[in-house]
């Protein structure tokens, strides 16, 4: 399933992406190592990118979760993942992100996340969506604060990052607070 507001598309990743998340990963890595999620397990390695497709396929068809790549005007330029989709009476899930450096700061992750806040909301019905963020990403900040995420405190030493316990941030919407929807808030405020 795919889905576009403008020049952003979210897509699920295939396996014939590997050569361009390769060089996207690899262009970035000083950029996105201070805020990338690391296992605090010596010795552990990331599933190779085949493997992490095949993971992620088998998610997205259990509703478990779902994972992106964002595009932009047709290239890669980012990633974006719904999980820990829970139903039930908790019905809710949780937002990552990241993108290039080069792409950071026109716009384009604001409206990666309010497509998937929305399919969260319309699409699988589910009644709380939250983002979790390291204090001191401010490029990440301006997003939630873009799309009207409310702040609901610090989680201390929430994820393992970079090789030590993060503290994150946690910001939250449920389906009371979004209207019409993410995607038509951020165009009322392009407009």
């Amino acid at each position: 399933m795919d889905l576009t507001d403008g020049v952003v598309r979210l897509r699920p990743l295939r396996r014939r992406d590997g050569a361009a998340w390769d060089r996207l990963r690899r262009e970035n890595e000083r950029w996105l190592r201070r805020w990338e999620a690391t296992s605090p397990d010596p010795g552990s390695r990331r599933p190779t990118f085949g493997q992490y497709v095949r993971d992620q396929a088998r998610a997205a068809r259990s509703g478990a979760g779902f994972s992106f790549g964002v595009e932009f005007e047709g290239e890669l330029v980012g990633h974006l993942t719904i999980s820990g989709v829970t139903m039930g009476s908790l019905r809710g899930a949780a937002i990552g992100y990241w993108i290039g450096e080069r792409w950071a700061g026109r716009g384009l992750i604001p409206r990666a996340v309010a497509l998937a806040a929305d399919f969260c909301f319309f699409s699988l019905e589910l009644h709380r969506v939250e983002i979790n963020i390291r204090p001191e990403n401010s490029p990440s900040l301006r997003v939630v604060e873009k799309l009207g995420f409310r702040d609901e405190g610090v989680r201390e030493r929430y994820l393992h990052i970079d090789g030590q316990w993060c503290d994150h941030r946690t910001f939250a919407l449920t389906a009371e607070e979004i209207g019409t929807g993410l995607t038509s808030r951020l165009a009322a405020r392009r407009g």
